[in-house]
């Protein structure tokens, strides 16, 4: 998610599940190729599993950026054909790519023979007019011919003319039963589903149907969701006994970048949801963002937050769920 699921997002989300596999922000091509990769392309090492998701539309720009992420260590690449914001579709690529399937196909065609590493495709399940029948499958057709690894389907349409991306996000209905559709007709092909999933128990409930659940939003404005994943999901103990030895665990990669001039806001913003409906998590949310974002913020101030609150142990993290 642009904007949101950066590297100290991602080193958050890694201390609250070790199994589930992280994406980036969405990239261009042209950013990846022309832009500072260390800044761009740099996670660390404990982010793993983690995918580098790519916005373009150019087959051998495409190519060109899968191999510079796969020398970077991502374990995927991943071509984002679902995003439908205006900026996106001026550069002809995100949601608006629905509509060329051929197009899209190449583009995979191009990543795989660049990279050995998994290629994937995010789309929706069709734009404005289009028939989510008609167009779903006439893109994984094209993807699949293009040996695609794996397809994730945000379950709703785009529509790129008369909503803006927040409303797209939400307004067009949900219609989950067009993604099982696409596996029971596609049971060979890795089908993920995403869209509107909002706990994991909901995911548990997807997984009867498809091969995987992408989580964004919920995920992020709450991340305790994340401690749940590890025991419910994949039978094994959450990293840690509570979301407050999670956060306390920031604290040495905190030091570490406050002292390399990162700011305490850039990685704090990240954890402001980590209590949400326990005692205190508004006194959290509000120390947090008002002292934090002060010149001069330190690891005192997390500290300080962290004091203003309860804590959610894991098991509470699936009840709440």
């Amino acid at each position: 998610m642009m904007d949101w699921t950066d590297r100290h997002c991602r080193f958050f989300h890694r201390l609250l599940t070790r199994r589930a596999l992280l994406y980036t922000e969405m990239l261009t091509t042209g950013a990846i190729i022309h832009g500072d990769r260390d800044r761009l392309l740099g996670f660390d090492a404990s982010e793993h599993p983690v995918a580098l998701q790519l916005g373009g539309s150019n087959p051998e720009d495409l190519a060109t950026s899968a191999r510079i992420g796969v020398a970077f260590g991502y374990d995927e690449i991943n071509l984002n054909v679902g995003c439908p914001s205006d900026r996106v579709q001026d550069g002809r690529f995100g949601a608006c790519l629905m509509a060329e399937p051929k197009l899209v196909g190449d583009c995979v065609a191009a990543m795989k023979a660049a990279v050995k590493v998994p290629v994937t495709v995010k789309c929706r399940i069709g734009i404005d007019e289009q028939d989510p029948e008609a167009s779903l499958d006439a893109l994984t057709q094209a993807v699949v011919a293009a040996s695609v690894d794996a397809l994730t389907v945000h379950a709703r349409k785009a529509w790129l003319s008369g909503l803006s991306p927040k409303e797209n996000r939400d307004v067009p209905p949900l219609d989950y039963g067009r993604v099982y559709r696409l596996k029971a007709a596609r049971p060979d092909l890795n089908i993920s589903i995403n869209g509107g999933i909002a706990s994991i128990d909901d995911s548990a409930g997807h997984l009867e149907q498809v091969d995987g659940v992408m989580m964004g939003r919920a995920a992020y404005k709450e991340p305790w969701r994340l401690l749940a994943v590890d025991p419910v999901l994949f039978g094994v103990p959450a990293p840690f006994a509570s979301a407050k030895e999670a956060a306390a665990a920031m604290i040495p990669y905190i030091e570490r970048e406050l002292a390399q001039g990162t700011r305490l806001h850039g990685i704090t913003r990240h954890m402001l949801g980590l209590f949400t409906g326990v005692p205190g998590a508004r006194a959290f949310r509000r120390h947090l963002s008002e002292e934090g974002v002060k010149p001069g913020a330190g690891i005192a101030v997390l500290r300080e937050a962290l004091d203003l609150v309860l804590d959610r142990p894991p098991q509470l993290a699936h009840i709440a769920a």
